[in-house]
């Protein structure tokens, strides 16, 4: 079955650019549909099931979108989409903090400038079946320059009123020290996944010794996360090696 991915995008020559993109980015079939604007794109999405994915029906595993669109921001769909189970990259031209930030809060699973040349885009794309979020060079020094300047200045947690999404930052948040109920509702296939999770095994890794595609491993991983309550892979093997779990 292909993958299927939602480009959102204005601008023909930039959908056209970024359609390559993503077929260069993947080796697995690849479906792509274009939308032009938040509506377009909002009505394909209503298709696979509404801004939750409905179950039974195949939702987008990839979704680019810009943010400045003719019938308003795609920080309104981001926000839509918090529950929507699909890797959403923002594609934009911005690299403030006034766009990257809210971006980010609003759920987005990584953020690439457009002005990056293909060969860029393609690599950080392809991150995503490594775990890794795909962020242009210049978006992850901005980060990081973000993070560190507050260190120097010894701000606390959410001073500058800005939290980073789990999928971005390891935080040092404690594992729970009681064992959630959720714990037993594991499937087998993910704890299977969690063991090589807890092993360091890539998505890419994992769905070739599973025999899955990567975009089946994220969504496992997705819902192991969720069960756990817990926000990056190191928290997720520390929680399943306590209580015995893989």
């Amino acid at each position: 079955m292909a993958v299927k991915v939602l480009i959102l995008e204005d601008n023909p020559v930039a959908r056209s650019f970024l359609c390559r993109v993503v077929r260069e980015s993947f080796s697995d079939s690849i479906a792509i549909t274009e939308a032009g604007d938040l509506e377009a794109a909002r009505a394909q999405i209503n298709l696979t099931g509404g801004s939750n994915g409905m179950h039974g029906v195949d939702p987008f595993k990839l979704i680019l979108l810009d943010l400045e669109l003719p019938d308003g921001n795609g920080m309104e769909l981001l926000s839509e989409l918090s529950e929507y189970p699909a890797t959403k990259v923002v594609t934009t031209l911005y690299s403030d903090d006034d766009h990257l930030f809210p971006a980010l809060q609003r759920g987005a699973d990584g953020y690439l400038l457009k002005e990056d040349r293909f060969e860029v885009l393609v690599e950080e794309l392809q991150k995503i079946v490594r775990g890794q979020p795909p962020l242009s060079p210049a978006i992850a020094r901005r980060l990081l320059g973000h993070f560190r300047q507050g260190a120097r200045s010894d701000a606390r947690p959410g001073e500058s009123g800005f939290s980073m999404p789990s999928d971005f930052v390891s935080t040092s948040r404690p594992v729970p020290i009681e064992k959630p109920p959720e714990h037993d509702r594991l499937t087998p296939r993910e704890t299977e996944v969690l063991t090589y999770l807890s092993k360091g095994f890539t998505i890419k890794e994992i769905a070739s010794l599973m025999g899955i595609k990567w975009f089946t491993v994220n969504d496992h991983i997705k819902s192991i996360y969720k069960k756990l309550n817990v926000s990056s892979r190191a928290e997720a093997a520390v929680l399943a090696t306590k209580h015995g779990l893989v």
